[in-house]
């Protein structure tokens, strides 16, 4: 059996014939001189760490030929990983041997190895297993092997917590004292561990890290495979550590904002609770109330229709969102908060002013009021302002399209108010047709006020047909050629809920719509969205609650 010798610091031809010579500890030679020379071996380890930190990866391969050898070898012997500090030092050690920016396949095959190591240092599978070598280990100590893994890791995770958080002295935290390089490391070593439950507090404990260096300091590696985890549900942040990842990394704030869309749209919702509930669950609205993720998540919006010619579930889920956004934002505790009108274009501040005034906040008796004023601002921006460039125009349609809410009472008002309807349907015209090349607009608007003159001739009819209909709407104009179906098709829908008449030829001139025009999702995003808002004032009559559910039945299962 090997003697107790004094070994030269840094000897690694000593140590890798010793870790050659115990293998995994199979006999109770090697286990005996083993067991002499761990003290030892710790403090060698611990000396490579000191030498490490202080150097580039490919430096210290290069200084060291043989710490890949050693490492690599005493990683899988359960007496050296089961001493002391042992293995923490060993997955500091492989840390520093991380590439951070990998330039060739070299380093990354070795990035891959040493990922290995550290997945196995950690694994519960590992000392889970039934090896007799583990189980004779951990057994001495007095744990079930669960039990040792389970202390091991929070030991670990208490250890850098604590490293990274500072001294606290006097209520004062001294974080500077750990190093950007430091922290760096530190993130990269999480990097196979992210979604360990253990991990968590020194998850959130980087992603609020802040030492004040001038850019980054955690590894975009490190924030974007957390971003991933967090997105897919495999681990759960705390809301602050979750904005700060955002915050701190725009791009995996713009992934967070491309997976709701594609999660939206992916799946069947039948009604704007849901849409609702999934938005919440984001914490996007939560989030947005600091301007710059705000910002962000609007023009990925904004991109969104254009890319789509904003069909009806992206212009859903649009409004959706800044209808939350809104009420995190009035439910913000923070003294200083922004103003609302900080997040919206400052040159259209007047109709950002009107825009934002919540409908439930005002009588409804006030509404139509509020909605000539909103058209008539609009329409001063849009007839009387110079807009330079389509790109101007959007920028106000865009806005307006955010608080479509107010154009959905819009339609209502026109049908169930005594009301003044040429600023209305103005309103409604713009939205459907925001530029008036070859006088588009003009047409639209034309169009939409003789089918609301048509149509509120036959409000009070209590008997009628789909072929009345039928007819009354094309003596007026041919619904298949008309400059903007869409607007005709949202006028046509809340005349058949909200009239009596309407209420007996509801399922089928919706079902003939739906047929002839294929507006089963433009129709159904209609229902649902005055589904909601009827479910938020609670006092419509019961008969169009009833007509809603049965409609949206039909028309869910079409779409």
């Amino acid at each position: 059996m090997a003697q107790h010798t004094t070994v030269p610091k840094l000897n690694f031809e000593y140590w890798l014939d010793k870790a050659i010579e115990w293998g995994q500890a199979t006999t109770l030679e090697s286990q005996k001189d083993m067991c002499l020379h761990l003290p030892q071996l710790q403090e060698f380890l611990h000396q490579i760490y000191e030498t490490l930190k202080h150097m580039d990866s490919i430096v210290a391969i290069q200084q060291f030929p043989l710490i890949g050898q050693l490492l690599g070898r005493l990683c899988w012997n359960p007496f050296v990983i089961g001493y002391d500090e042992s293995q923490k030092t060993l997955m500091w050690c492989l840390c520093c041997l991380y590439s951070s920016e990998p330039q060739n396949p070299v380093e990354l095959k070795a990035n891959s190895w040493i990922r290995s190591l550290l997945c196995h240092l950690l694994s519960s599978s590992k000392w889970e297993s039934n090896d007799d070598e583990s189980n004779t280990f951990t057994s001495t100590l007095g744990y079930t092997s669960a039990d040792y893994y389970c202390h091991l890791v929070k030991n670990m995770v208490f250890s850098l917590v604590t490293e990274l958080k500072g001294n606290q002295f006097n209520g004062l935290n001294i974080q500077g004292r750990v190093s950007a390089s430091r922290v760096n490391a530190v993130s990269l070593f999480c990097l196979p561990l992210i979604t360990l439950p253990d991990l968590t507090s020194l998850l959130e404990t980087l992603l609020l890290y802040h030492g004040g260096a001038s850019k980054e300091i955690l590894s975009s590696e490190f924030l974007e495979t957390v971003n991933e985890a967090f997105l897919k549900k495999k681990i759960s942040l705390p809301e602050s550590a979750v904005f700060n990842l955002w915050l701190r990394h725009p791009p995996s704030l713009e992934k967070a904002t491309l997976y709701l869309l594609d999660q939206l749209v992916s799946i069947q919702l039948n009604s704007l609770e849901e849409v609702a509930c999934v938005i919440k669950e984001s914490l996007l609205p939560e989030a947005a109330i600091h301007p710059a993720i705000f910002r962000i998540v609007n023009e990925i919006f904004k991109n969104a229709l254009r890319e789509t010619s904003g069909t009806p579930e992206i212009m859903t889920i649009i409004q959706m969102f800044i209808q939350l956004f809104l009420q995190a934002h009035q439910n913000e505790n923070k003294q200083h908060k922004f103003p609302l009108k900080a997040y919206f274009p400052y040159h259209h501040q007047p109709l950002v002013t009107a825009l934002l005034r919540c409908p439930f906040g005002l009588p409804t008796t006030h509404w139509s009021q509020h909605l000539k004023h909103i058209s008539d601002t609009l329409k001063a921006f849009v007839e009387d302002t110079n807009i330079s460039s389509p790109a101007d125009l959007f920028e106000i349609w865009f806005l307006v399209a955010c608080f479509g809410e107010w154009l959905d009472i819009a339609a209502e008002q026109l049908l169930k108010a005594a009301v003044e309807p040429d600023a209305l349907l103005w309103l409604l015209a713009f939205y459907y047709c925001p530029q008036n090349e070859n006088q588009q607009r003009t047409q639209t608007m034309v169009e939409a006020q003789s089918v609301y003159s048509r149509l509120m001739m036959l409000f009070s009819c209590t008997v009628l047909s789909v072929k009345d209909l039928e007819a009354a709407v094309h003596s007026i104009i041919d619904v298949e050629q008309c400059s903007n179906q869409h607007l005709i098709v949202h006028l046509l829908t809340n005349f058949l809920l909200f009239s009596s008449g309407g209420h007996t030829i509801a399922q089928e001139f919706i079902y003939h719509i739906t047929e002839t025009t294929d507006r089963s999702k433009e129709v159904c995003s209609i229902l649902i969205r005055t589904a909601y808002r009827i479910n938020r004032i609670g006092k419509e009559d019961q008969s169009t609650v009833k007509l809603l559910n049965e409609l949206l039945q039909k028309l869910t299962l079409k779409v």
